[in-house]
């Protein structure tokens, strides 16, 4: 048997996480590389040295925080920068007066651009603009004005912090529709081996079943029907209603590694459903079911409210043009709407005799199909042709289709 396919881990961030992790490594020991080399112009290199113990001890020891965005919490992102802000702060008690005039490090000197870039790369270039601020105002604070040397450095960790938050927040969205295209394509690759499966199988026995029994008669015609029916019911599920579930990601760090999650049923009150599911039900040897390859999905409420629809207009097929009368239903999934176009090959329906059936009390088309599409702010527009067939055009909005209200389903008169 075949083996199902699976999504496979891909992500932008994990490289990202690793490059910050050396990153805060190597600009820890450069920040105590320059307190080395400057020691004896400080003040008071203690209040240097104690800063530099703690900075070493915090960086050694948060390693594993930056390992992944699940790891990387709020809270250590706080504490994290705290620590940066602290350093620059402190540099006017510990460094010379004429250092810091001169445009002399600060004590964490470039290790804060790694604070920064944690916020970057954890919550996008919003949580990075608030960050890369706050370290502006401590510079700012730290020089006692705002020189050239301080604006450009502040200016140039600004920019590339929300930059890499901008192309992180692209990067997760990229990550999600591949993942999605990928589960489409493993899903329809599975739909194309079940159906050679079954066409090699169960379609072949109803196939054969459906034609003795026309040739045999009698019960055998009717259990021939039957058959012919169970085998386009099938056809049509194998060919366009297996859908791929629905999935989320478990860690943004993660990118495309998903998880399933249970789809709402049919009888489910909240959430978005598959109308596919819905229609199918409907196909049969006289009914041809066209739907789209991928799910078309509406509001609970509003998807069950097109089916009843759809199933008032196929009630009026069977009573007004015959049991042998033949339909097509045709899902379109449009950007803004959904469109259910029902049609027949009946006899068609006379000039002005909807508008009679109103008269007389006969309320079929004005409200289990007509009343339930205003009800979802869609439409329903019917053309018909005698002698030609009719066609029920269902349209409704995929925004705002979340309210509606509930009918009993009233009879299909006409």
């Amino acid at each position: 048997m075949a083996r199902r396919e699976r999504v496979m881990r891909m992500s932008v961030e994990v490289p990202l996480w690793r490059a910050l992790t050396a990153y805060r490594v190597l600009t820890m020991l450069y920040a105590i590389g320059l307190f080395a080399t400057a020691y004896h112009e400080f003040t008071r290199p203690w209040l240097a040295l104690g800063y530099f113990a703690v900075l070493t001890g915090w960086t050694l020891a948060t390693l594993p925080k930056v390992a992944g965005a699940a790891a990387c919490t709020r809270r250590f992102l706080a504490a994290d920068l705290t620590v940066a802000l602290t350093g620059i702060l402190l540099t006017p008690l510990a460094d010379a007066h004429e250092r810091i005039v001169a445009g002399g490090p600060t004590l964490p000197s470039i290790w804060t651009a790694g604070s920064v870039l944690a916020f970057a790369v954890k919550g996008g270039w919003r949580w990075a603009a608030v960050a890369s601020t706050l370290v502006a105002v401590a510079n700012l604070i730290e020089r006692g004005a705002p020189v050239r040397d301080t604006v450009h450095n502040v200016i140039l960790v600004w920019v590339a912090a929300i930059a890499i938050g901008y192309v992180v927040e692209v990067a997760r969205a990229s990550e999600r529709t591949l993942a999605r295209a990928l589960e489409i394509e493993a899903a329809t690759r599975e739909r194309e081996r079940l159906a050679r499966d079954i066409h090699d199988s169960v379609l072949q026995v109803l196939a054969m079943v459906q034609r003795r029994g026309a040739v045999i008669g009698g019960e055998a015609a009717e259990l021939g029907r039957l058959a012919g029916e169970q085998e386009v019911a099938l056809r049509t599920l194998v060919s366009g209603g297996l859908v791929p579930v629905s999935r989320v990601s478990e860690d943004r760090a993660e990118g495309a590694v998903v998880r399933a999650v249970d789809e709402p049923g049919p009888g489910a009150q909240d959430g978005p459903v598959d109308l596919r599911a819905l229609l199918a039900p409907h196909a049969g040897s006289r009914v041809v079911l066209a739907e789209p390859g991928a799910p078309v999905t509406l509001p609970a409420a509003a998807a069950r409210e097109v089916a009843a629809a759809v199933g008032a207009a196929l009630d009026n097929v069977r009573r007004h043009a015959g049991e042998q009368a033949r339909a097509w239903i045709l899902v379109e999934d449009e950007p803004d709407e959904v469109i259910v176009t029902v049609r027949d090959d009946g006899p068609g329906i006379p000039e002005g005799r909807l508008a009679q059936a109103e008269g007389e009390g006969r309320m079929g088309v004005a409200l289990s199909i007509r009343g339930r599409l205003r009800d979802l702010g869609g439409s329903a527009e019917l053309i018909s042709v005698p002698g030609q067939g009719t066609e029920v055009e269902l349209k409704v909005p995929k925004d705002g289709a979340g309210v509606t209200y509930p009918r009993g389903k009233a009879a299909a008169d006409d």
